[in-house]
């Protein structure tokens, strides 16, 4: 607990800030009041609405959204402030108007002041939706950019863990120079067949398996010839990653959940929570995915 209340809202990446929510939430739903104190479950509740609140207004992003960042305003001051982070709209990178498509959104993957970062991060996107940090709308627009968008995100082996690659000399001042973080590889834009269970839960919650039986289909003509490797190289996964570790138990275990939940969704719930109606959240006013 004291390991949650020592998180912040603010400057965290997506994949921390929705893996620190669906904490927040699984804590209250083990508290009692009479045991745990309503004090405790109080400060819960608070830090969940903010979240939620942060989350879902500054992360997300779709093709007005990207338009009205493009036309911000910058050093605008007071509580009227449109540009809130005063983020400069030159600094959008080039390929982010061309991976937008018209239907469909995504939380990018970070926003702090005056930078965002706005590449695609699947574990984050995924866990928001299972959580439910995710509204209803926004999750069905992270299906359909899934779907919009997937060459880019699914390619020849399923899945691509952040998309776009880092390149030139900026993978290095990020990685740490890791050698295996070259572009689309390993962390660095690599596709990693573990991720399946993650996005066949996604696809359940949002009703479209379709999107995850077309996503395991590519998995079982290859997978299994490879020797199960951990990652995958290359723009669309098509190559075994350079220093990926054959017989993974982990490769082998997601494909397998994936599979379970495939042939009987009901199993969800135990990995998945529905909104939590009682929790009271601020009306949002940003523009969702059409």
């Amino acid at each position: 607990m004291c390991f949650l209340f020592g998180q912040g809202i603010y400057g965290y990446p997506i994949e921390i800030q929705a893996l620190f929510y669906f904490a927040l939430r699984s804590s209250r739903q083990m508290l009692k009041p009479e045991r745990d104190g309503k004090e405790l479950i109080e400060r819960i509740d608070k830090r969940i609405r903010a979240l939620s609140f942060h989350i879902q207004k500054y992360y997300w992003l779709d093709f007005t959204q990207l338009n009205n960042i493009y036309r911000y305003k910058t050093e605008e001051y007071s509580h009227t402030a449109v540009n809130k982070f005063n983020v400069i709209p030159e600094s959008i990178p080039d390929w982010v108007f061309d991976f937008m498509p018209l239907r469909g959104g995504y939380l990018i993957g970070n926003v702090s002041p005056a930078r965002m970062d706005f590449r695609w991060f699947l574990v984050g996107n995924c866990i928001a939706i299972l959580s439910s940090l995710a509204t209803p709308a926004q999750a069905t627009a992270i299906m359909d950019l899934i779907e919009e968008r997937w060459e880019d995100l699914i390619g020849e082996m399923p899945l691509k863990i952040v998309y776009p690659a880092l390149e030139g000399h900026e993978w290095r001042t990020v990685t740490g120079f890791d050698p295996k973080n070259t572009r689309w590889s390993y962390h660095n834009g690599g596709s990693w067949p573990v991720l399946i269970w993650l996005l066949t839960a996604a696809c359940i919650k949002t009703g479209r398996p379709q999107i995850a039986k077309r996503a395991i289909e590519l998995i079982e003509q290859r997978l299994s010839k490879d020797g199960w490797p951990e990652y995958y190289d290359g723009k669309t996964g098509r190559y075994v990653g350079k220093q990926a570790r054959k017989y993974q138990t982990w490769s082998i275990s997601g494909y397998l959940v994936a599979k379970m939940l495939i042939e009987n969704p009901a199993n969800l719930p135990i990995i998945s929570l529905e909104e939590d109606k009682k929790i009271a959240k601020p009306k949002l006013t940003r523009s969702i995915s059409f």
